[in-house]
């Protein structure tokens, strides 16, 4: 398999009432390919295509957004992987919002199953080269919501089955449990591809970040040497946090990090620090990755980050020091 360098487009990450999807960004994409990225991930809401929780009648017309951006970056060369961030019955972020349960409610499990169905059968015949399917954006933490690594595995082998009855050739991905940090070695003999999480410390990661639970009490942002969950973390202390993804990866499973990245309100020297560390590590384990995003305060373009030195380039302003890692970081 190719590996996978990228990042992930806000596209149709929330819905809105009245807010079609968003078009697809050509000058972002026309960037990954001038530096020689080859990874696209978009997180969508089912919400766009679903009325009233009404799973079954989907707007054909949004899925056309949706073939948009896939023909955008096959037109490329980029590698499309297609998330469904917002699951019928869950989500990581708002699940309140949802009607239905995601692990114990049959409901919306075989709406679930539908779904990934319907993608399978519309994407037929496109390259795996091109397209892959990631099955639903970090289940939560064991416990919660009823979640259990029991009845996590039984309905995600139940879709990887759906879908390969219809299109038997398409990778799959399924995210770590516990928000995507948590590997999956009841799952290594599924034959998809797993991703994992780059947001430890989250105090480095998610400083100041007002949706994260932890920020009112989270210490300040040192790295090296935070101390968080009972660890004082530096580069020893993340390759400890992903010895259960190289076991897995022992096993035969080809390990991709689907979102990592570091909020803008962590100073950009401690930040670097903390990336430095994350590449070093992800090349000397052979690991793809997504950063989470292209354009934003998590992004490699217009971040805001106090003490970042930005170049124009492709009409971005872009964090040059991150590009130089990223870019270092690949393997072939």
């Amino acid at each position: 398999m190719t590996t996978w360098y990228g990042f992930n487009f806000q596209w149709m990450f929330i819905w809105q009432p009245g807010q079609p999807p968003a078009p697809v960004d050509e000058a972002a994409l026309d960037f990954l390919v001038e530096f020689g990225f080859n990874f696209v991930r978009v997180p969508t809401d089912y919400r766009f295509w679903t009325t009233d929780f009404d799973y079954y009648h989907p707007d054909e017309r949004v899925f056309e957004y949706i073939d948009g951006y896939l023909s955008a970056c096959r037109q490329r060369g980029l590698h499309f992987s297609l998330n469904s961030h917002r699951a019928p019955g869950y989500c990581i972020n708002r699940n309140d919002l949802e009607k239905h349960n995601l692990w114990l409610d049959v409901e919306a499990q075989d709406a679930f199953v539908f779904l990934w169905e319907t993608f399978a059968r519309r994407y037929k015949g496109i390259p795996a080269s091109d397209l892959s399917f990631d099955l639903v954006n970090e289940p939560a933490n064991i416990g919660q919501y009823g979640l259990t690594r029991e009845n996590h595995a039984a309905l995600i082998r139940r879709v990887v089955a759906a879908i390969r009855a219809v299109d038997p050739s398409r990778p799959i991905v399924i995210d770590g449990l516990g928000g995507g940090h948590l590997s999956m070695p009841e799952l290594a003999d599924l034959g998809v591809i797993h991703s994992g999480r780059g947001y430890q410390p989250m105090p480095v990661s998610h400083h100041r970040a007002e949706w994260w639970d932890g920020h009112a009490s989270a210490p300040a942002p040192a790295y090296p040497g935070v101390f968080w969950e009972g660890h004082t973390w530096d580069k020893d202390t993340l390759r400890a946090f992903y010895q259960p993804w190289r076991d897995v990866q022992a096993m035969g499973v080809n390990v991709h990090i689907g979102e990592f990245g570091c909020y803008n309100q962590t100073p950009n020297e401690a930040a670097l620090r903390w990336f430095r560390d994350l590449f070093a590590i992800y090349k000397e384990f052979g690991w793809g990755y997504g950063l989470w995003e292209f354009n934003g305060p998590f992004g490699i373009a217009g971040h805001g980050r106090p003490g970042a030195k930005y170049e124009t380039l492709h009409g971005f302003q872009v964090d040059r020091a991150l590009l130089d890692l990223m870019l270092e970081s690949r393997v072939s």
